[in-house]
């Protein structure tokens, strides 16, 4: 098993950043990929990025290409998101996902292990 605690969200204006941390318990981390979601109130949960074991393969979801960034220390067990240009409709919760897997992949009902989640809002 693996324990989760997401820190780093806040307020921010439009257009500026955040980085979101993502800190894992446990000694087999690098075996999980790792993944954030968000979710805004009223919606469904969304995938934002996915990485890969070894942090050479990554994912994200269209509308933050080029604006986030995931990346991953196996060796302090922790999975970044930095998230530069920050726009109102990126404000939610963002919860970092864990899943014991060889495949980066975006589906969420395939993560078995969350955080607690971080409050992002970005004001306009």
């Amino acid at each position: 098993q693996v324990q989760l605690v997401e820190s780093g969200g806040g307020l921010v204006q439009a257009g500026g950043s955040l980085r979101l941390s993502c800190a894992a318990s446990g000694r087999t981390f690098s075996t999980y990929v790792m993944a954030w979601f968000r979710q805004a109130p009223g919606k469904e949960r969304e995938f934002v990025a996915a990485i890969s074991r070894s942090g050479t393969t990554t994912l994200y979801r269209d509308s933050v290409k080029g604006r986030f960034t995931i990346s991953r220390d196996n060796a302090k067990n922790t999975v970044h998101l930095q998230m530069n240009r920050l726009k109102p409709e990126d404000t939610a919760v963002y919860s970092c996902a864990a899943d014991m897997t060889s495949v980066v992949h975006t589906t969420f009902a395939e993560y078995h292990y969350w955080g607690q989640g971080t409050q992002v809002t970005v004001s306009s």
